[in-house]
């Protein structure tokens, strides 16, 4: 799968959660429950809520958090590590939600001139933006694998109160996250991009374009900030992929030569050996014109390139031929499965083919078509075998 990110209004790490809930309502209960473990105090409320800007409807991430509750003046990354390993979370949820931190804590340890481990954390190290970034990371590995890109994210302007007085906006940490990110001005001021939205796309390695050209779009989402913004959704978009079947390529041996003093007789019966040679993976034969003008027939055989002595040799074996080229070629092929159905008293074996803009494909195996019946009806055998393994396809994938 493969899910891009469109910040409309911008990202942050709630708007992140709300869009991927949104997308896949499947996942709310996980993740509520990956929330109970962070210790939020009582009274606090976490809450996925249906939201309607006026214009468009998704998802927003509310937690509420009692007087006081919300903010711990200093915290270090080694508090924070401490913390996510006492919330009995998945393993491989608590590693995500540390690497998270652990990205934001570089970024802030080169834009204040410390280390790492002296970086102390202000508003991020608030119990909401722990809540925040647990959960993306619940959900990007409830998600996984996928992969993972974002379309240009708007730069906003103007200043942003923090622990350190007020900063530009993007904030340093944000710039320094996300160097190499596309950007773009819409106009509109204030903080667009929060630290943990920055540090969540750092984390997911987000690539700036749409990922596979070939794909289905599955499942669609909106996650809303509590910012209103003028004349634009203050929402990100999250929309998911699955990639079309694409054909897989592999290295495989070519090889070519020239017959034209071997009777067609002989040379279909030493063809057709070769054929059943290990390693041999197809043979043809064309016919060519040779020297002083005579009628010779070209031979291509195709075969596994760790058989290729092998199949040399079988090649001078079963024909007449006095030389053979050889070369070892891309071949990019379409996956294929086999299914068999009965159709007028005969069962026949049936190759799908899933083709790149979606389609499926059936062709016949022309030995069962052949055995099925009189000349004037195998046309329609194979007709009727290519619909019928086609609509049992479809029934399955119900």
């Amino acid at each position: 799968m493969h899910l891009h990110l469109d910040p409309i209004g911008g990202i942050a790490g709630d708007m992140f959660i709300a869009a991927l809930v949104d997308a896949f309502p499947a996942l709310a209960p996980g993740l509520h429950a990956a929330l109970g473990k962070v210790g939020l105090p009582p009274g606090a409320r976490c809450e996925l809520l249906v939201h309607h800007d006026g214009t468009l409807s998704g998802r927003r991430f509310a937690l509420s958090l009692p007087a006081a509750s919300g903010h711990h003046a200093h915290v270090g990354l080694a508090a924070i590590r401490a913390a996510l390993a006492a919330m009995d979370l998945d393993a491989a949820v608590a590693a995500r939600a540390g690497a998270i931190f652990a990205v934001l804590a570089e970024a802030e340890a080169q834009v204040h001139g410390v280390g790492v481990d002296e970086v102390e954390f202000h508003e991020v190290g608030a119990l909401d933006s722990i809540a925040d970034i647990v959960g993306a990371a619940w959900l990007i590995e409830a998600l996984a694998p996928a992969t993972w890109s974002v379309g240009a994210l708007p730069l906003g302007s103007g200043r942003v109160r923090s622990a350190h007085g007020m900063l530009p906006v993007p904030a340093p940490a944000v710039v320094k996250l996300l160097e190499g990110f596309a950007f773009f001005d819409d106009g509109l001021s204030g903080e667009r991009v929060t630290p943990t939205g920055a540090a969540i796309l750092r984390h997911l390695d987000c690539a700036s374009s749409l990922g596979p050209r070939a794909a289905r779009l599955s499942a669609a989402g909106l996650g809303f900030g509590t910012r209103k913004l003028r004349g634009i959704a203050n929402a990100l978009r999250v929309l998911a992929f699955e990639a079309a079947d694409a054909p897989a390529t592999e290295e495989i041996a070519l090889l070519t030569f020239e017959v034209d003093d071997q009777t067609a007789e002989d040379l279909a019966l030493g063809l057709e050996r070769l054929r059943g040679s290990a390693g041999v993976l197809d043979v043809v034969q064309s016919p060519v014109f040779g020297k002083k003008g005579r009628m010779a027939t070209q031979v291509q055989v195709l075969a596994e390139p760790q058989s290729l002595t092998a199949v040399i040799a079988a090649c001078f074996a079963e024909t007449t031929t006095l030389g053979v080229r050889h070369q070892l070629v891309a071949r990019s092929t379409l996956a294929r499965s086999e299914t068999a159905v009965a159709v007028a008293g005969a069962n026949v074996r049936v190759k799908l083919a899933r083709r790149p803009d979606g389609a499926l494909s059936a062709k016949a195996e022309n030995d069962d078509v052949r055995a099925g019946g009189a000349r004037s009806g195998r046309e329609g055998l194979r007709r009727e075998s290519e619909a019928a393994a086609l609509e049992q396809d479809a029934k399955h994938a119900k």
